[in-house]
């Protein structure tokens, strides 16, 4: 019965992390479906980013309360993960408590650190819960979180606070064998927060203590399985893209616009065309239409983002009443790949389905809302950018489409007739100096 149990366990060990390895190649496949682009420059200023921005959560202490109930579900998330491993290795080799003789009396301050923490998540979700679904806080109701974004934020919290109450309610009962000296519960000393709990399992026979403690056991494993293979769905997915997001994010100054070399060179050839290389081929397109176009970075910082809301809440376009919300434009951006994704699996390479990110994902009324003001890139914690992929849609709807407002395509004449955006002559621009000394 022992052995049937560890061959049970390392079934569902294998099935549940084969399917998360099958997810999350899906993903990077997804991503890599973006244009090529080295960002691979200045290593120790990336890994400063990765630690300050990932690890340390730097931009969310913009707003220090929430910052700490944030910092405290994260730690939670990582410290206590590595309770699991041992879990995992239990399960395994059919031991209980396998570090315990190892650790000795480290063994119980590091399972009352885990209780800690434990009891802190739980506390922090229910706060999360209710601003999400009693104070709804105006991000969190905004109609870019209809149906499942919202429906999948509630469900991690809630997960969260089960897996978390089962952890304590296996160590109470475990220290409650432990007490009565059950020859398979070995003393461990008192857990901090479980002990408080043991009152409730007096009563009850050892057979039925050790039953609840294995279901808890199995129950709680079997969850952190789910909620891994539930990841890659999910918003949460952030927890593991932040840290190569954060390392690869952009080192120039925020603001800075990156220069289209197609066009200049376009530009270059037709006033000089002695500069044209003998084999000069006209760019395939100018900015992007779809996910192919936009860079690999684009597409990470797609499915790096956590649907906070930050980046729409600062928006200046989105306050005043525009269809722009620099979140929605991260979701459609993953919604596409994702379909692209769906696309490939089926036919083994992608087939044209008639459908682009430009239209009809993102709409021209979004696009053309934006200010470039660079609020977003500022707000988001994970140092996405939803500025870029704006730029290149719109770049794409202008250069390739000719769809532009009328006041602007005023201003594109005026700068290619008179090279300035204004309209008169450069005959006329200094003609105001000459009346100023009159």
């Amino acid at each position: 019965m022992h052995y049937l149990q560890q061959i049970g366990f390392v079934l569902l060990a294998a099935i549940a992390t084969w399917m998360f390895a099958k997810k999350i190649g899906g993903i990077r496949r997804n991503i890599l479906l973006g244009k090529d682009e080295n960002l691979n420059d200045q290593p120790a200023k990336r890994w400063r980013n990765l630690l300050l921005l990932a690890l340390g959560q730097k931009k969310m202490f913009k707003n220090p309360l929430v910052a700490v109930m944030h910092l405290v579900i994260y730690a939670g998330f990582i410290i206590i993960n590595l309770e699991v491993l041992e879990i995992v290795l239990d399960g395994i080799f059919g031991t209980h408590r396998l570090f315990a003789p190892v650790l000795g009396s480290l063994y119980n301050w590091l399972i009352n650190g885990f209780e800690f923490l434990a009891v802190g998540v739980i506390l922090v979700c229910v706060v999360f819960l209710a601003r999400r679904n009693i104070i709804r806080l105006k991000r969190f109701i905004s109609r870019d979180l209809d149906g499942w974004p919202r429906s999948d934020a509630n469900y991690i919290l809630f997960t969260e606070i089960v897996l978390m109450s089962l952890f304590l309610t296996m160590n109470a009962v475990d220290q409650t064998l432990q007490l009565r000296g059950n020859e398979h519960y070995h003393q461990t000393g008192a857990f901090l927060f479980s002990h408080l709990l043991t009152p409730l399992f007096n009563g009850m026979s050892d057979g039925t203590l050790v039953a609840i403690e294995r279901t808890a056991w199995w129950l709680h494993i079997a969850g952190i399985f789910a909620f891994l293979n539930y990841l890659p769905y999910s918003k949460h997915l952030h927890i593991l893209l932040a840290f190569p997001n954060a390392y690869y994010t952009r080192l120039e100054p925020q603001g800075k616009m990156k220069n289209m070399p197609a066009v200049q060179n376009e530009v270059l050839y037709a006033m000089q065309p002695e500069t044209a290389p003998a084999d000069a081929a006209p760019p395939a397109h100018f900015g992007a239409k779809d996910i192919f176009e936009l860079s690999w970075k684009n597409l990470l910082d797609a499915y790096s983002c956590t649907e906070c809301g930050r980046c729409t809440a600062a928006c200046p376009a989105n306050i005043t009443g525009k269809k722009l919300s620099p979140r929605k434009i991260m979701m459609s951006t993953r919604d596409r790949m994702e379909d692209v994704g769906a696309n490939i699996d089926l036919n083994k390479a992608f087939v044209a389905d008639s459908k682009t990110l430009l239209h009809d994902y993102i709409s021209v009324e979004e696009l053309r809302a934006c200010t470039t003001c660079n609020a977003c890139v500022e707000a988001c914690p994970v140092s996405i950018s939803p500025l870029e992929i704006i730029l290149e849609l719109r770049r794409s709807l202008i250069m390739e489409e000719s769809n532009a407002p009328q006041e602007w395509n005023g201003t594109f004449s005026n700068i290619e007739n008179n090279f300035a955006p204004w309209k008169f002559s450069p005959d006329d621009r200094d003609r105001w100096a000459v009346e100023l000394n009159a």
